[in-house]
């Protein structure tokens, strides 16, 4: 196929070995072309004018920047910008958020060859591409409860095992008020104390771990 007729892919995944496999799988693509690579979120916002891709595929979970911060950043500029998001997060949280950030496709790590050019090719021609399981997660977290910000500052520090005192602390406001927020969000999430919130908010993607 000729250059000029490829789809132009921009591939942005911190991890060297799925990078690499990623970049030689899809440079074996006749109607494929990579144009370029990068390592981290802030890398990807970098480097995205001078590349200019049809299509980006973008890891989530990336330190400096994540994958949907680079999105929201990289749209900014250029509100045309394709991002297929490739990752092994599958929480309803992470799907929503990617979604709402721009994302026009979700795929898990671990598809086919087959089912990843596919994809590239829908949301090269302007079209979405989200798996049955992975709209299914989206639509129970449309239905859900909208954690407000100030409790998302409470559960993150939950799930870092923040005593109440603590957090009211960590917040500057009463222990009181902290319990308060406790209870909407334990009623929000459907979780039956603290340790299943921190259980929940981590499954979800709501909260997640330093890297």
């Amino acid at each position: 196929m000729p250059v000029s007729q490829r789809i132009r892919v921009f591939v942005v995944e911190d991890h060297a070995v799925v990078r690499q496999g990623l970049i030689s799988l899809l440079s074996s693509a006749a109607e494929i072309e990579v144009v370029g690579f990068a390592k981290d979120g802030r890398e990807a916002v970098d480097r995205y004018a001078s590349l200019m891709p049809d299509v980006t595929l973008m890891d989530l979970q990336m330190p400096v920047m994540t994958g949907v911060e680079a999105i929201h950043e990289i749209r900014r500029g250029v509100p045309s910008a394709r991002f297929i998001v490739l990752t092994t997060f599958d929480g309803d949280e992470d799907i929503y958020r990617a979604m709402q950030a721009g994302a026009r496709a979700y795929l898990l790590k671990g598809m086919d060859m087959e089912e990843l050019v596919e994809a590239i090719r829908a949301v090269d021609a302007g079209r979405g591409r989200i798996p049955p399981v992975i709209a299914e997660k989206l639509a129970q977290r449309v239905a859900s409860d909208e954690l407000t910000s100030r409790e998302l500052e409470v559960l993150e520090r939950i799930v870092a095992g923040r005593s109440n005192k603590e957090i009211a602390s960590d917040l500057h406001i009463t222990e009181a008020t902290v319990k308060s927020h406790v209870n909407s969000l334990l009623g929000k999430l459907g979780a039956s104390d603290r340790t299943n919130a921190a259980v929940l908010a981590l499954q979800r993607g709501i909260v997640h771990l330093p890297r």
